[in-house]
């Protein structure tokens, strides 16, 4: 359990996952322009879930260079636990009404 919390623990790595798992697959600059996370803090993030095999980066030989990031099937099997997660948040806000 320790790892799996190591894996996702920070700010900015579960905000990322759900923009990947919304979108399929997303150049830098989209995350950066959703998230509004800064340069430095979107490339340590994007590698260190890319470290744990979260994340894929696709980079394509074309002129001018393209990357696309998307989450691998790792990645994915955790959005199911995110979704009863936010079901558990929105029940904490109900309750606190």
């Amino acid at each position: 359990m320790g790892y799996a919390f190591k894996a996702i623990e920070g700010k900015w790595k579960l905000p990322v996952m759900y923009v990947l798992s919304e979108r399929g697959a997303a150049r830098y600059n989209e995350i950066k322009r959703e998230l509004g996370i800064t340069n430095m803090m979107l490339t340590n993030t994007l590698r260190d879930l890319e470290e744990y095999g979260l994340v894929n980066r696709t980079q394509y030989n074309e002129v001018p260079p393209r990357v696309e990031y998307s989450l691998t099937p790792n990645g994915y099997a955790i959005i199911p636990a995110l979704k009863e997660f936010e079901k558990w948040g929105q029940l904490l806000l109900d309750t606190k009404k």
